[in-house]
């Protein structure tokens, strides 16, 4: 698929890439050293960079949204450096509408993507107690912060719903579906590349204070029924996907993955390449 923004830029930018990412990781994530190789020998220069960091963008003809974890305590700050680079995947519209999940979940069930059920509660709106175990998350979240699990009727919630409020942010209520693997599908310019079983027990009664929740991993297969499922979700993205990822629980969609997710590189043969080789095209 073809760069569909702007022109191609000067030759001297055309093989300088940024890695996105955030300051609590500088090097970036696992995927990192795999996919600079890799783009090295497509005759790219690739580096991390902190996406708020003291980083002249003007030396990268293209910035690729990785591990830029920390944006969702401040979400209109990152939407607007993305807005003010000369290039950026996925592309601004995608990280708008997907760095929202009450915008995203709601498009896609009514688009007839099976979805977990959620409710959404913003600042000011009551929120009633489940009568069944439940998990309450901030609609603009990443990394498992201030999200939790609580048993039905739990007062604790309300505490934690109050927080999310109290930051400006919309709370959403899921229920609990147990200590469940979730089946995570990766695609690279829009080709299924490989599956992960993944694993992240959430903390009962209050949200923790890590950068990121702990997260067991393993090989995985997906199902026809799987692959349809994902491919439904990333066919309503607003804007052609460089990557993406969709996380799966008993074939519905928990997230859309599609601005800044871990691709797990290692789990899939020959996925460095494919994805460097991806990048390479759009200089």
């Amino acid at each position: 698929m073809p760069w569909r923004e702007g022109g191609l830029g000067p030759p001297s930018l055309q093989t300088k890439v940024a890695l996105a990412t955030a300051a609590e990781i500088p090097d970036g994530d696992e995927d990192f050293p795999a996919l600079i190789a890799a783009l090295a020998a497509e005759g790219v220069a690739a580096e991390p960079a902190v996406w708020d960091g003291q980083v002249d963008w003007s030396r990268f003809g293209l910035v690729v949204l990785r591990s830029t974890w920390d944006y969702a305590e401040r979400r209109d700050a990152f939407l607007s450096w993305a807005r003010s680079l000369r290039r950026v995947l996925n592309p601004v519209p995608v990280l708008e509408w997907n760095t929202d999940k009450q915008r995203y979940l709601i498009d896609l069930a009514a688009a007839g993507v099976p979805v977990v059920p959620t409710e959404f509660v913003a600042p000011g709106e009551p929120f009633g107690l489940p009568d069944e175990p439940f998990v309450v998350k901030p609609a603009i979240s990443a990394g498992g912060r201030s999200s939790a699990r609580f048993e039905a009727g739990d007062t604790a919630a309300a505490r934690l719903v109050a927080r999310i409020h109290g930051e400006g942010r919309v709370a959403m209520v899921q229920p609990y579906l147990g200590d469940v693997t979730e089946t995570d599908l990766v695609y690279i310019d829009g080709t299924y590349s490989h599956a992960l079983a993944r694993r992240v027990p959430l903390p009962a009664a209050s949200g923790q204070d890590v950068f990121y929740l702990a997260e067991e991993l393993g090989p995985a297969e997906p199902s026809v029924r799987d692959r349809a499922v994902a491919e439904q979700a990333l066919a309503c993205a607003p804007e052609e996907l460089l990557y993406g990822r969709v996380d799966l629980v008993d074939g519905a969609v928990l997230e859309l993955e599609i601005a800044e997710p871990s691709l797990y590189l290692g789990f899939g043969q020959g996925a460095a390449a494919a994805f460097a080789a991806a990048i390479a095209t759009r200089l």
